[in-house]
């Protein structure tokens, strides 16, 4: 049963084209990855299913009767004040309807006029009867311990139900508009990049919701290893066209190869025949004039009306542009990083207490990190995992000397020189001109600056806007262009995928692959992990735990 109809739909913002005559259906039980470069219309195609954009004159959005969607765009707004629980409860605002009427019904039920009539109370017995029977299909009973389960799984701990949205990140806030439209449980879920700011156990739970929902679900994301886990189609958009693969997103790459040399052989023998076509038509032509013979003519306009009905086979696209990123690195230190016996510990949030152990007094407070002890060699590509708030991000800052270490010490090679991307850009001046930017890291006129930001797909509009105005993903390119510029052979990298699209996430991986260097990265990105490190390193409960391999030898390992 088909869901959604999109015909023949145009979108156009400002003077930019986003797609013209699009369309596409979604079938009620299809789980489709929704995948094409940063700017092909991903997010507008979500848009204009919810309304929220218009297709042009011409084009239709239709949904099959009873069909609700249910959507999550990628930075969801709710008012302030409220907290992450009772948003959440207000997922299906239809519980508290039906509770609401419940409660009504009760109350007549109670009244002498009613239960003295045995008419009124025939119709409020049935009215209860029906609607006990709905608040047990939603699952009112259980209701709020499903909402408290699905924040938890998640990733949400319950010490911030109760906290005011303010005072949560915009991964958090995602997680409860993520958590809403779950209990909501519309025909069709649109999710827009849903998976970012999960931690890995976050993301696995969702692939089971996924997996496990009832209706349709088309998400975008450029995790690859949840579209493996959960696409039974992959839709791609490219050049303002969507094209569909049975099938998950390996299964799509290997099809697209197939069908891209199926098509590029029938245009080379459709273009010989086309070229044989020309040349007759020509020769008949001449004969024509020369000869003045009408046969000739007839034969060469014959011929002309059989190349214009010709159904022509596109040249495909098999070569796109993508980023031109080169990570030099050099051979620097055989021993690049060492931690020797390393704890770090906070102030108590209330009372300004040290939380580390105070051997003086005998009482032991709880640290973020405790006793570490590892060493990174040269040439070694280090993956750090573990679930949020456990420490990974305050491991980095130790490491850039942005915190001192409570106890013990961190040593660095002496000829290592360190790169760090951060996850949330804050490396960058968001005041700052792209071009700006990139001549002062790499002292560099303006010409040279342009043509080293072309490298990163900027145009030149964009390489003089400021750095406050890119989206996500072109401030990630550019963190990379700097990356490169500082001439680092140690890299930290704290979630560097986040905000790549997929073509982009490969060419890092291929550069990492190349480096002349030693990387410590932090990702959920599995598929990533499994590309690039040879070691992972298991942050949980303040300790690490090291393991050879990349993310599914880990996984192998401990059962994940």
């Amino acid at each position: 049963m088909i869901s959604i109809t999109i015909s023949n739909a145009s979108l156009i913002l400002g003077a930019h084209a986003i797609f013209r005559d699009l369309s596409w259906e979604i079938q009620h039980d299809q789980k489709i990855g929704l995948i094409g470069p940063n700017g092909a219309g991903k997010s507008s195609l979500l848009k204009i299913i919810v309304g929220e954009h218009a297709p042009e004159k011409g084009g239709t959005i239709v949904r099959a009767k009873g069909v609700t969607v249910g959507y999550l765009p990628q930075h969801p707004e709710f008012d302030p004040q409220r907290t992450a629980l009772s948003l959440a409860l207000e997922g299906n605002p239809r519980v508290a309807e039906v509770e609401a009427e419940l409660h009504l019904v009760e109350s007549k039920l109670a009244d002498p006029a009613v239960y003295g009539d045995s008419k009124k109370l025939e119709r409020a017995l049935d009215a209860q009867h029906k609607l006990l029977g709905e608040f047990e299909a939603l699952g009112g009973a259980n209701y709020e311990s499903r909402a408290r389960e699905t924040l938890r799984g998640l990733g949400l701990p319950e010490s911030d139900f109760e906290k005011p949205i303010h005072a949560l990140s915009g991964g958090q806030k995602k997680l409860i508009g993520l958590a809403r439209l779950l209990l909501a449980r519309p025909s069709v879920l649109l999710l827009d990049e849903p998976d970012n700011h999960l931690d890995m156990p976050g993301k696995a739970y969702l692939e089971k919701l996924i997996n496990d929902y009832a209706g349709a679900v088309v998400i975008i994301s450029h995790d690859r290893y949840i579209l493996d886990a959960v696409a039974s189609h992959i839709a791609e958009i490219e050049d303002g066209k969507i094209t569909t693969f049975i099938g998950n997103y390996t299964e799509y790459i290997l099809d697209k190869e197939e069908r891209l040399a199926r098509q590029e052989e029938l245009y080379r023998v459709q273009q010989r025949e086309i070229g044989r076509l020309e040349t007759a038509i020509k020769r008949f032509a001449m004969w024509g004039k020369v000869f003045d013979n009408e046969k000739f003519a007839k034969k060469a306009k014959s011929m002309q009306k059989r190349l214009d009905k010709m159904d022509k086979i596109e040249k495909p696209v098999t070569e796109r542009r993508k980023m031109d990123l080169a990570l030099n690195g050099w051979r620097g230190s055989n021993q690049v990083l060492e931690f020797e016996r390393v704890s770090k510990s906070f102030a108590h949030p209330t009372s300004g207490l040290d939380t580390s152990r105070d051997e003086h007094r005998g009482t032991t407070r709880p640290a973020i990190l405790n006793d570490l002890n590892f060493l990174i060699r040269h040439g070694e590509r280090v993956g750090l995992i573990g679930a949020n708030g456990a420490g990974k991000s305050v491991l980095l800052r130790l490491i850039l000397e942005k915190e001192s270490p409570t106890s013990g010490e961190i040593k660095l090679g002496p000829s290592v020189k360190v790169g760090y991307y951060a996850q949330e850009h804050e490396t960058l001046d968001f005041d700052q001109t792209v071009m700006d930017a990139v001549r002062l890291s790499g002292n560099m006129s303006e010409g040279r600056a342009v043509s080293f930001l072309t490298r990163y797909l900027f145009t030149y509009r964009q390489a003089t806007q400021r750095v406050g105005s890119l989206s996500g993903g072109e401030r990630s390119r550019l963190q990379l262009a700097l990356l490169v510029l500082s001439g680092a052979n140690f890299l930290l990298l704290d979630e560097p995928t986040n905000n790549l699209d997929i073509a982009s996430a490969e060419v890092l991986e291929n550069a990492l692959e190349d480096f002349n260097g030693t990387v410590l990265v932090i990702s959920h990105d599995r598929y990533f992990l499994d590309r690039t490190v040879n070691r992972v390193f298991e942050l949980k409960d303040s300790h690490i735990t090291e393991f050879i391999g990349g993310y599914s030898d880990y996984a192998a390992k401990v059962g994940g």
